[in-house]
């Protein structure tokens, strides 16, 4: 599927783009001709490349040999528009991984989200559309929180997605799909990182609402998720995972096991919800079961296909549905390598 294409993935220095990247490499979808990590942080930039050389210090080799290797790295901002434009010159397929997704910073700083979540994505397209450019697809990812938004973070997204679906009629020979998911497994400022940090430290561990849930996804589901909206996403559809779900309040009983460590609700954050939704009352008329995947079609009349398709939901798909039990949560955290008696492994941390 991915033998010869060019592949460019913004924001491909973060949490989701670093797994992805790997994935990427690992040839199971084929041998891309490139891949174009497109970021403007130079120093984790740079700290990808010597990982993925297996290099201790900086050479020649790895400052001045970039474009002549598979994965390169390229400076730039999808704010930018002129760098975008530059970036997906060559490209045949696009991640959209770049975001501003902290809820709280988006909150206090919402029109640097809005220049980052809504503008970056219109540069992408404006940049295919004027510059008439030979991208075949773009997968844009999203989150849970861009479903009934309540915080700026999800709006943004939100707007994003839309700005995605559209684009498949201003770009008729591009196919845009997204890709929706929510909070991700031992992933950098995710909760369960958290709790580890402060049963190390004797406690107490901090919830911030008692009745909150929370989907349960690995890094690894996210990509499988992205890759399936590559594969099999028809224009304008929207793939999202079909994962387990548990009380925040009931992971952190399973961590803190037999430990004399107190428990206390400190209150939610700023723009924070207290269940994660991925798909909308309102979306699941149009949504189809693809397993292991929901599928959202298509809002605009014009990208439906002619074939009708049943849906599958009846109402919105939330964490707060179908909670595993105690038991299945300790085994799932126990699968995963995520209780405190195993060492804990970032995923981001995982390069190779």
């Amino acid at each position: 599927m991915l033998t010869g294409k060019h592949i460019v993935i913004t924001g491909g220095t973060g949490s989701l783009g670093t797994v992805l990247v790997r994935r990427l490499l690992s040839g199971s979808l084929g041998t891309p001709e490139a891949i174009t990590v497109f970021s403007r942080d130079e120093a984790k930039q740079h700290a990808m490349r010597l990982a993925y050389q297996r290099q201790e210090s900086a050479t020649d080799e790895v400052i001045y040999h970039n474009f002549e290797r598979l994965l390169r790295f390229r400076i730039g901002d999808v704010r930018d528009y002129a760098s975008v434009t530059s970036a997906l010159r060559d490209a045949d397929i696009v991640f959209n991984a770049a975001a501003l997704k902290q809820v709280p910073t988006c909150e206090y700083f919402p029109y640097e989200a809005v220049k980052t979540n809504i503008d970056g994505a219109a540069n992408i397209v404006r940049a295919i559309r004027d510059g008439k450019l030979d991208v075949q697809t773009v997968v844009g990812i999203s989150t849970d929180k861009a479903v009934k938004p309540v915080n700026v973070m999800g709006m943004t997204k939100a707007v994003q997605e839309r700005i995605f679906i559209q684009a498949n009629l201003e770009c008729p020979s591009t196919r845009f799909v997204c890709a929706r998911y929510g909070n991700v497994l031992a992933s950098r400022g995710s909760v369960i990182p958290l709790f580890h940090h402060q049963i190390r430290q004797g406690g107490p561990i901090t919830i911030t609402d008692a009745e909150m849930t929370r989907f349960l996804l690995s890094l690894e589901e996210a990509v499988d998720t992205i890759l399936a909206a590559l594969a099999d996403g028809e224009r304008g559809e929207t793939y999202i995972p079909r994962v387990p779900s548990a009380r925040v309040v009931d992971i952190a009983d399973a961590l803190v096991g037999e430990r004399p460590i107190e428990t206390i609700v400190s209150g939610i954050r700023p723009g924070e919800k207290v269940h994660e939704i991925l798909v909308s009352e309102e979306e699941s008329h149009q949504t189809v079961a693809r397993d292991p995947y929901y599928v959202i079609l298509p809002r605009l009349p014009e990208l439906r296909r002619a074939e009708f398709e049943a849906p599958t939901l009846e109402r919105e798909y939330s964490s707060r549905d179908d909670l595993m039990s105690s038991a299945e949560l300790v085994g799932f955290l126990a699968r995963h390598r995520l209780l405190p008696d195993s060492e804990l492994v970032l995923e981001e941390d995982m390069l190779a």
